[in-house]
């Protein structure tokens, strides 16, 4: 019973277009006739991505990590130019060696019970989920912008700059980093693991 159920639900084969709307052989042993006005039927072809999600995030544990995860908060494309940004300015704000500090490597004040950045968050995933909120709240309406665009990591430094992110600004530039990051893991403890 089982398996006339699953034969009957395995589409008909399409019909070739050589064989439609009249006679021909196959191999030359056989002959298919097919009546005039029957046509090919049309396939499907379905299509699938995949997306990495919070939970491979959470477990690779890595700032890189971090990074695609506050991307995917904010609904910014995860590009190689928005992670290279996400990258330097987490190590401008609490250095590469210690980027998860405090769970809050941007020193984010929203959500984390410091207003001036120096609070703290529960763990890395709510930091990050803090982080784009404050990012689309519109008061950073070119950091968005630009993180929306995703294809120059140095625009969004430009726009983070000229925020009132930071109140030095990053010294417009002179004291931002622009060298090769490391991917460091942060303690499981600080994923909430």
């Amino acid at each position: 019973m089982g398996i006339v159920a699953t034969l009957s639900l395995v589409p008909a084969a399409p019909v070739p277009t050589a064989l439609a709307g009249g006679t021909d052989t196959v191999d030359g042993a056989q002959t298919v006739e097919i009546a005039d006005g029957v046509e090919a039927q049309k396939v499907s072809q379905e299509s699938y991505t995949a997306a990495t999600g919070p939970q491979t995030l959470v477990a690779g544990g890595t700032n890189v990590d971090w990074a695609k995860l506050v991307l995917i908060d904010g609904d910014w494309p995860v590009t190689e130019e928005n992670i290279t940004f996400m990258m330097r300015w987490t190590r401008q704000e609490n250095g590469a060696d210690n980027w998860w500090n405090r769970n809050n490597p941007l020193n984010n004040g929203q959500g984390s019970g410091g207003g001036s950045g120096l609070g703290s968050y529960v763990d890395l995933v709510e930091a990050a989920f803090y982080a784009a909120q404050n990012i689309k709240s519109g008061r950073y309406p070119a950091v968005d912008a630009a993180l929306q665009r995703g294809d120059s990591a140095d625009a969004t430094a430009q726009a983070i700059w000229a925020s009132p992110w930071a109140s030095s600004h990053y010294g417009y530039g002179t004291h931002w980093s622009s060298r090769p990051y490391e991917v460091i893991e942060a303690p499981a403890e600080a994923w909430g693991r």
